[in-house]
């Protein structure tokens, strides 16, 4: 399987779209884990991101990386940000899991593990500010980041902590009836009109946080639906999905506008405080 990535990559670096991109393997108990890192142009330090793919994966089928991640990297290394995109599912021989109910790849538990992998692959590089790494994830990628940053799952080790964590349309339902905090400032982007994931499920689980938490945000965006920081995607219906607020198999996603130029300021403000 990890033939397939590196075919994989080696289309990716031959778009446009991802000229900056390189591929980096990081050191993990279970499997090498690929990455594609998107570097600030200069020798840093600078500060980290580790930004998780969703249940789409961090590769398409065509063999590119999805067109919303690299939008992301680029635009974070632009902004003096060195990004690293961990692979949790093309590492693993895994395509797409969005139709999958039942998971190989837990976001409690493997993805969280992927996340400080990545943290500190980024916290050993001498361009990299050590004490100024944090975290983004998308859908499932973002319910994994807020599995990461519980105080439960406060990493044993020296090197220091993910100083930030942004979370995209995650799914909030489980996280809230663990009864989620955050041991780290964390920022929740959600569209009032997501049929993916619930709204009113992070409202919860962050109202319930408040005063046992370091401090946490959330931003719901009128009429936005999943995925609305996708660039250029009109909205459209997906079906056969393995989980969805209402359990129908269906939902909405697509850009909106607004939603995403809010965020595109909102998040890079947020990750280089």
């Amino acid at each position: 399987m990890r033939s397939i990535f590196l075919v994989a990559f080696a289309m990716i670096v031959g778009v446009g779209a991802a000229d900056a991109a390189e591929q980096v393997d990081i050191p993990q108990a279970d499997a090498a884990l690929h990455g594609v890192l998107f570097r600030p142009e200069g020798p840093g330090p600078f500060p980290g991101v580790v930004a998780l793919h969703g249940c789409e994966s961090l590769i398409n089928r065509s063999g590119k990386i999805v067109g919303r991640f690299a939008d992301w990297g680029e635009r974070l290394a632009a902004a003096g940000l060195a990004a690293i995109f961990p692979d949790s599912y093309g590492s693993r021989g895994l395509r797409a899991q969005c139709r999958v109910r039942e998971r190989q790849i837990r976001t409690d538990h493997e993805r969280v593990a992927d996340a400080n992998a990545a943290r500190r692959w980024l916290q050993g590089q001498p361009w990299v500010a050590k004490d100024r790494v944090s975290l983004l994830g998308w859908a499932s990628g973002a319910i994994a980041s807020l599995w990461t940053v519980q105080p439960r799952l406060l990493p044993r080790e020296d090197a220091p902590d993910f100083r930030s964590a942004v979370a995209f349309y995650p799914g909030c339902r489980r996280l809230n009836d663990h009864a989620w905090s955050a041991r780290i400032p964390t920022l929740i982007l959600i569209g009032r009109a997501d049929d993916w994931t619930s709204p009113s499920s992070c409202e919860q689980m962050v109202a319930g946080a408040r005063g046992r938490s370091a401090r946490a945000s959330l931003m719901v965006y009128p009429g936005a639906y999943h995925e609305f920081d996708r660039p250029d995607y009109p909205v459209r219906e997906v079906t056969g999905l393995a989980n969805t607020a209402d359990g129908s198999g269906k939902a909405h996603i697509g850009t909106n506008a607004a939603a995403r130029a809010d965020a595109l300021l909102r998040v890079t403000q947020w990750l280089k405080r």
